[in-house]
């Protein structure tokens, strides 16, 4: 079966995109740190370096799986046999919990910490801070979209969908978008809103290991890591020992897991 087409898939992301950072001017979630320009076009040079990673290491490997998911019926949900429609919600809520299950394996491993901290040493949190990750993190998560997909039973579209879900999702909670107090409450019963995510990327450790969900809130709920009703106003945003500006420049931050 094949993914969604280019015709939605691309609109969508780029409407979202376009409308968060335009939200930003409107209604800023933080105060800014670093000057606007220099730290977005850090961000995006990193993400255009991961983008490339994905494209070389990720889309292969997954174009290959699911054709053999699809034909072999590998994997749970092609062991059940469910209508499309079901089959593709199952598998957006069984990737969107395995990807929370990554997540925190990035902060409790060593080695992986070492690549994921470039994410986490942003100064600022917006909407470009969700497409930087360091390519070597995006290199060595292909193994683990891997065994997603075959164990799952993920086919090409299912994966598609999970994608555009998960992209939409991880732009609007990083994105500095102050919602309204109500619409926010409520929403966070179901979506990562961006003063949950905020609270992640705190320096304060007890609260950077919390809300590791990246679409549904569901599973911070079910394993108690959910943390809510700090003002953002008292959040550092980034790393210990990386609080200097001179410190996340991009020549820095891509050789930073490779150095002592």
């Amino acid at each position: 079966m094949k993914p969604l087409p280019w015709w939605i898939s691309a609109p969508l992301t780029v409407g979202v995109f376009v409308t968060l950072v335009w939200l930003e001017r409107k209604r800023p979630l933080r105060k800014r740190v670093e000057p606007l320009l220099r730290h977005d076009s850090r961000n995006l040079a990193v993400a255009a370096i991961g983008a490339l990673a994905l494209r070389i290491a990720e889309k292969p490997v997954t174009d290959r799986l699911t054709a053999l998911v699809a034909r072999r019926r590998w994997g749970l949900l092609q062991r059940v046999r469910l209508p499309l429609w079901l089959e593709t919600i199952a598998a957006v809520l069984m990737m969107d919990y395995t990807l929370y299950v990554w997540h925190v394996l990035t902060h409790k491993v060593p080695w992986l910490w070492r690549f994921h901290a470039v994410h986490h040493v942003d100064l600022d949190l917006d909407t470009t801070t969700a497409i930087r990750f360091h390519f070597g993190e995006l290199a060595q998560s292909v193994a683990w979209r891997a065994a997603q997909v075959v164990s799952i039973g993920v086919t090409r579209f299912s994966l598609s969908v999970w994608q555009r879900f998960l992209f939409a999702c991880i732009l609007f909670h990083h994105s500095n978008v102050r919602l309204p107090a109500t619409v926010e409450r409520r929403l966070r019963w179901l979506l990562v809103t961006p003063p949950m995510h905020g609270i992640h990327h705190s320096v304060v450790e007890d609260e950077t290991n919390s809300n590791w969900s990246s679409g549904l809130t569901i599973w911070d709920w079910l394993h108690g890591t959910l943390k809510a009703g700090i003002h953002q106003d008292e959040i550092a945003i980034g790393v210990p020992g990386y609080r200097d500006p001179s410190e996340v420049r991009l020549p820095k931050i891509l050789v930073m897991p490779f150095r002592s």
